[in-house]
């Protein structure tokens, strides 16, 4: 009986034990054992996990694997936290972040977040840290470890862009330790245009009888990665991911696409604070009151450099002020700046993400309620036949007597915004009859031709853009055409007809038939070929490298009397440059060609390339390596397949850095059928064999199939794997 007790007790004691007590990489492990990732042929990858969360850990992994160190830089700068990395020439970009992104703040965000959304928070953070613990070689340059309320540091596209309107060297002057003496910022109308195209094409004009979407984003190169992400909750968006964050941002799902194009909407304004410094801190008046201005001291650690070569550590302390308005970003005279923007993280990485699960216009509408997109118009399309445009989405009330495009008086408030304009009060289309629309980050009066909102029906602050040469160029390409394919929208898209220069050369002609015979016979075998051009780009065009090199110059020499006198750069260029100016205009241009090429009858393909050498963040470009032609131009001649491109350091060569960094056209209908081109290639590893596979096709404007149904991703597959190791799984 003894025995029997003893052993009885043995087993009780065994039972009430604390099960092991499991650990953190164990946990990342179970999630990474729920989740594939297929690549496909062109390393494209695809990513399925059971839940939600489990697709954004493996799709932050599979991004970590393609280049962790865009993922950690945009994270640095969300954060406010480059000059941990870079050293004090970041300090005060790092404080502009701070003035805006405040960690306490996000962080307490995070624990009053929806629980649905700190899952994929959690989801992602484990994500990136379960790539660090299975990638040891990897040595981040300041994040070895990601909390899940970063995030929320970097939730959409808008708000960090948003921040960055803050000029760095105002910032500087306001709260460094000295007057720096540098120039203030102007802007400059010869740097190339910033933005996107997005063409939505309506069932009446597609041979298919779908709508259709053009989504081409003018980014700088290598910007976004291009991937696919499904789950069992009804999760199946592909397309365009900012490095780092966890949803599509330009993309589609099975129902509906977004492209989001920059917005000419005023979102931003900046307010004159009348203040008095005082004992006890700054004051400012407002509305017959002095109120208080509220501080914050701002800690922002750098980098050193020591004479030794060893690094180190420093901390620089700012106080910064801030009044109701928003933190104080510079000076103007004897007033100080306040900045107003929209500053809700959680909503918009809540707005972004659900994008992706809209499944109609209905939602797709209900999602812009939440009014954070601030920065962007959408393009948009449907597997109902519906397409639409949404301008702007974040649009304060104001009070219209007021210039809006100045900085306002802070002391009164009649200058406050007066709530946001709802969804229906923007300036809005939806299936006009003309069946298409468009958007090139012009204004939205010729969105769909003849049918467009007219622009006397709005507040002036609602769209501040004009008509840019693109506009006119994708009019140009969509009105009175029919039976759109793939491949007919992708020629529209890469049509070469170059728009700025339809005014422009007859100006030219003009004054070089005027001129007085010995001041142009330099000129007459150039402007023999300028006569005949068909306006086209082409790689073996000689006339499209005249032509550019002309134009740049006679940019250069409108650009600041065009800013000050508030002309439109085109314009000024054809109307206020005389003969003589441009005349001389195309003898610099022919003198820069020939001293860089030793002749000035250059094909444009040999002039202007496409080079990736390196994985590097900022490209070096180097003429004595390979590199590809390209025919399509900047965006600032009318070129819709963007490509800004200048010459770097040394080199004689052109080569592109920003502009048409993915393309893609798809069809919506019972099944969706897409083609699509990232620059380079989808990996920012030198070695891997998707470090530049794409550049010929990107280079010549063909795009290649998606894969978005599974019997097309398997028939395409290169590998198939658990996150953690690259050992095929079985199918």
């Amino acid at each position: 009986m003894k025995k029997i007790i003893i052993a009885v007790t043995i087993f009780i004691s065994a039972c009430s034990q604390n099960p092991k007590e499991t650990t953190e990489v164990e946990l990342w492990q179970a999630t990474a054992d729920k989740v594939t990732i297929t690549r496909d042929n062109w390393g494209i990858p695809h990513i399925y996990g059971s839940t939600d969360a489990d697709a954004v850990f493996g799709m932050i992994y599979a991004q970590a694997e393609d280049d962790f160190n865009r993922i950690e830089i945009n994270f640095l700068n969300a954060m406010g936290r480059l000059a941990e990395a870079e050293g004090e020439s970041e300090i005060y970009r790092d404080l502009r972040m701070k003035l805006f992104i405040r960690p306490d703040e996000i962080k307490a965000m995070y624990e009053t977040s929806p629980l649905w959304l700190k899952k994929l928070m959690n989801a992602w953070a484990d994500g990136l840290n379960y790539y660090l613990h299975t990638h040891p070689q990897v040595k981040p340059k300041v994040l070895k470890r990601f909390e899940p309320w970063m995030a929320l540091t970097f939730s959409e596209g808008s708000i960090g862009g948003d921040i960055e309107r803050a000029r760095l060297n105002r910032l500087e002057n306001f709260y460094g330790d000295k007057i720096i003496n540098i120039p203030d910022e102007k802007l400059d109308l010869t740097k190339e245009p910033q933005g996107s195209n997005g063409f939505a094409i309506g069932p009446k004009n597609t041979a298919s009888g779908n709508a259709m979407l053009l989504i081409n984003p003018h980014t700088s190169f290598y910007f976004r990665a291009e991937l696919h992400m499904k789950s069992d909750e009804g999760l199946n968006a592909y397309g365009a991911v900012t490095w780092g964050q966890f949803f599509v941002y330009q993309g589609f799902n099975e129902r509906n696409g977004w492209m989001h194009t920059s917005t000419g909407s005023d979102f931003i304004d900046e307010y004159l604070e009348t203040v008095e410094e005082r004992d006890d801190g700054v004051y400012y008046f407002y509305d017959d009151k002095w109120l208080k201005m509220a501080t914050s001291v701002i800690s922002i650690p750098y980098k050193t450099f020591l004479a030794n070569g060893e690094e180190g550590m420093a901390t620089k302390q700012v106080t910064a002020y801030h009044s109701h308005h928003g933190p104080i970003v510079r000076a103007e005279g004897d007033k100080w700046v306040a900045m107003a923007i929209m500053e809700e993280p959680m909503k918009a990485l809540i707005q972004s993400y659900e994008r992706t699960k809209t499944d109609g216009l209905a939602s797709y509408k209900k999602n812009m309620e939440y009014h954070t997109n601030s920065s962007n118009n959408t393009v948009y399309a449907d597997a109902d036949g519906n397409i639409g445009f949404f301008h702007g989405n974040f649009i304060p009330k104001r009070d219209p007597t007021f210039d809006w495009t100045k900085p306002l008086d802070g002391s009164t408030s009649a200058t406050e915004w007066q709530g946001i304009h709802s969804v229906d009060e923007s300036i809005n289309q939806f299936n006009p009859s003309v069946g298409w629309l468009q958007n090139t980050n012009n204004w939205p009066f010729s969105m769909s031709g003849a049918q467009s909102p007219k622009k006397a029906d709005y507040p002036s602050y609602m769209s501040t853009y004009t008509e840019n040469p693109r506009g006119l160029h994708a009019l140009r390409v969509l009105e009175n055409s029919k039976d759109f394919t793939l491949d007919s929208l992708i020629a529209a898209a890469y049509d070469s007809y170059l728009t700025a220069f339809e005014p422009l050369i007859p100006s030219l002609v003009k004054a070089y038939d005027n001129a007085k015979a010995e001041d142009k016979v330099d000129l007459a075998a150039a402007m023999k070929k300028l006569q005949a051009w068909d306006l086209r780009y082409a790689v073996d065009s000689v006339e499209t490298s005249v032509a550019i090199y002309w134009g740049r110059e006679l940019m250069r020499m409108s650009s600041e009397p065009a800013r000050a006198n508030k002309i439109n750069i085109y314009e000024y260029m054809e109307n206020k440059t005389s003969a003589t100016e441009k005349l001389d205009a195309l003898r610099a241009g022919l003198a820069k060609l020939t001293a860089d090429f030793g002749q000035w009858d250059m094909a444009w393909g040999e002039i202007n390339r496409f080079q990736r050498i390196t994985g590097d963040i900022v490209q070096p470009f180097d003429d004595n390596k390979p590199s590809a032609p390209v025919a399509f131009t900047s965006a600032r001649w009318g070129s819709l397949a963007a490509y800004g491109q200048r010459t770097f350091n040394d080199s004689k060569k052109n080569y592109g850095t920003r502009g048409n960094s993915f393309v893609a056209v798809v069809n919506f209908g019972k099944k969706i059928t897409a083609k699509a081109i990232t620059a380079g290639g989808q990996s920012g590893d030198v070695n891997s064999p998707h470090f530049a596979d794409q550049v010929a096709d990107y280079s010549d404007g063909v795009l290649r199939d998606v894969y978005y149904y599974d019997t097309d991703i398997k028939a395409n597959t290169e590998e198939y794997y658990r996150p953690g190791t690259r050992k095929k799984v079985n199918k």
